[in-house]
């Protein structure tokens, strides 16, 4: 007796700890997040985290209209998504991801998204509530949830016989002990260790697949607790979360045995794993569950899109508390030509950014020397428009503009596989945006030295025809460029605008503002006094400068 009474104390003092257990990392949960908000993500992205983060969006995937892999890459907008990217499942960082390169083109639908952005920006309590609930769902280290859901859909169950002959022969083993027990502990040890072993050859073919089930099972427990918030801004995304998970309640009947959904380590599921183990419990249920999700496939998919896109939009509301400044944009769908107007707007990942403001309906080139900011700027404006078309915010104080489709060339490589040269590579990327020119939607595009792979008189000749044939469509172009020929000969067709340097003693300093009109200092020779050039090379240079300004010629040697 005494045996059972300090076995059941045991087991009481272990049922304690868990609760108490629980509820202090509920606690620390809670804490953490209200850390993290509004804070860089401290989170490190694997070549294979990150490629399994980009599934979902190359299903959704539209070559006419998404921002491609050229532009995205150009912008660094991997690390933008990084910053943004405070979800707390893998639904939400999948969602996310794609709804950053999948410009919007609907008014409200944008103004949806900064309803459900405000709402959580301004609701701490419930916000946090659903963070937590989120949280239970998780993050997948190294697969994609919506790959796998369709991976899991080309599965065929296999039979359960195996399984249930490895249950009779555990049950006869126990069985036996009342016969002979030494014999019958002996079969019984046998057994067990015969059928562990299986289970985990079994499981290994199946482990991912298992992964993807746990991950299911967890959001639906999620959505059932995010359902008895009863939150009254959330109400049509409930709806349809209600009346989907109606549809699983079969799946989920007894899927515990499959996974835990209990606090991860409880002394409970300790015991459980063991049972699995033996009696292969959770295989034969994970057949039966497969069988079951492959005619309800569709359902699920529709599930994690919703939870998906609520996730991304709290991580877009993190986002834009962590701001100095930003503003709600205002898009038009104009008829007239496109246009673009901001004021102070700024560069996301520039830790102390310079603002700048510009207003243009035409064509733009910038000039200035190297470091001075053009690059700076154009990305700044690209990557607005993007943020504008997908959180429906701008880092500037004010950004009107048309909605656009958006396209750069700007940090183009050699490509080596495929023996290309610099020049070969950087026409094929400007011819691609002069083919999308003609889509339904105005144009944004950024080009960054236009042909510099090529030699000068050929540069010039071919980058303006190129540039003056982007404004006769339906395009607004931002071009940065070092040959101020180009803002004679397209002066009719071009606004100007520089960036300027001015040399300080030894130092060359930089206000990275934006001015009027084509750059017109030559800095870039007094760099060479800076350097110990010989006056004579200096004095020389500024004169054949000034003849060229004056004349529109060189001069010969």
């Amino acid at each position: 007796m005494d045996y059972i009474f300090y076995s059941l104390i045991a087991v009481l003092a272990l049922v304690i700890y868990s609760i108490i257990n629980e509820h202090k990392q509920k606690k620390a949960l809670i804490e953490r997040l209200k850390e993290e908000w509004a804070a860089i993500p401290d989170t490190e992205y694997s070549s294979e985290k990150l490629n399994s983060i980009k599934y979902f969006y190359r299903t959704q995937r539209d070559e006419n209209l998404d921002v491609d892999d050229i532009t995205w890459n150009d912008l660094d907008m991997d690390e933008i998504f990084r910053r943004i990217n405070n979800t707390q499942s893998s639904l939400g960082e999948e969602y996310l991801y794609a709804l950053l390169r999948k410009p919007c083109f609907s008014a409200e639908e944008l103004e949806e998204r900064n309803r459900l952005i405000e709402y959580f920006q301004t609701h701490e309590n419930e916000r946090l509530h659903m963070q937590t609930k989120l949280n239970k769902v998780s993050k997948l280290r190294k697969i994609s949830a919506f790959e796998y859901a369709n991976r899991l859909s080309e599965l065929e169950p296999k039979s359960n016989l195996p399984h249930y002959l490895m249950i009779i022969a555990l049950i006869l083993s126990l069985a036996f002990i009342f016969l002979n027990p030494s014999i019958g502990m002996g079969l019984t040890i046998f057994t067990m260790v015969i059928n562990i072993l299986l289970y985990y050859r079994y499981k290994k073919e199946i482990d991912n697949y298992f992964i993807i089930i746990a991950f299911q099972l967890r959001l639906l427990d999620s959505i059932e607790d995010i359902l008895k918030l009863s939150i009254p801004e959330l109400e049509q995304y409930s709806k349809r979360l209600a009346a989907d998970i109606k549809t699983f309640r079969q799946y989920k009947r007894g899927s515990s045995i499959v996974v835990a959904r209990n606090v991860s380590g409880s002394f409970f599921e300790a015991i459980m794993d063991y049972y699995r183990m033996t009696t292969h419990h959770d295989l034969i249920k994970f057949n039966n569950m497969l069988a079951f999700f492959k005619k309800n496939k569709e359902v699920m998919l529709r599930i994690f899109k919703v939870v998906g896109f609520l996730d991304s939009m709290i991580a877009a509301a993190s986002y834009r508390d962590m701001l100095d400044y930003y503003c709600i944009p205002r898009l038009s769908q104009d008829k007239g030509h496109p246009n673009l107007s901001v004021i102070e707007v700024y560069h996301p990942l520039i830790k102390k950014p310079v603002a700048n403001s510009i207003t243009e309906d035409g064509c733009t080139l910038l000039t200035g020397s190297n470091a001075s900011g053009k690059s700076t700027f154009i990305k700044s404006l690209a990557i607005n428009q993007i943020l504008s078309q997908t959180i429906y915010t701008s880092l500037s104080k004010e950004f009107k503009a048309s909605y656009f489709t958006i396209y750069s060339s700007m940090a183009l490589k050699d490509n080596i596989l495929s023996n290309e040269s610099y020049f070969i590579v950087e026409i094929k990327s400007l011819k691609r945006i002069l083919d999308k020119a003609k889509g339904k939607y105005p144009i944004l595009c950024f080009v960054d030295e236009v042909l510099r792979g090529t030699n000068t008189l050929e540069r010039i000749a071919a980058s303006s025809r190129i540039l003056a044939s982007l404004k006769n469509e339906n395009a607004l172009c931002f071009a940065a460029t070092h040959d101020i020929e180009l803002t004679y000969i397209l002066q009719k067709q071009y606004s100007n605008y520089h960036f300027r340097e001015r040399i300080e003693g030894n130092q060359v300093l930089f206000d990275y503002k934006l001015y009027k009109g084509r750059a017109v200092s030559k800095n870039a020779i007094k760099l060479l006094k800076l350097l110990g050039y010989s006056r004579n090379i200096i004095s020389n240079a500024e004169a054949a400068a000034d003849e060229y300004m004056t004349t529109g010629e060189w001069s010969t040697i």
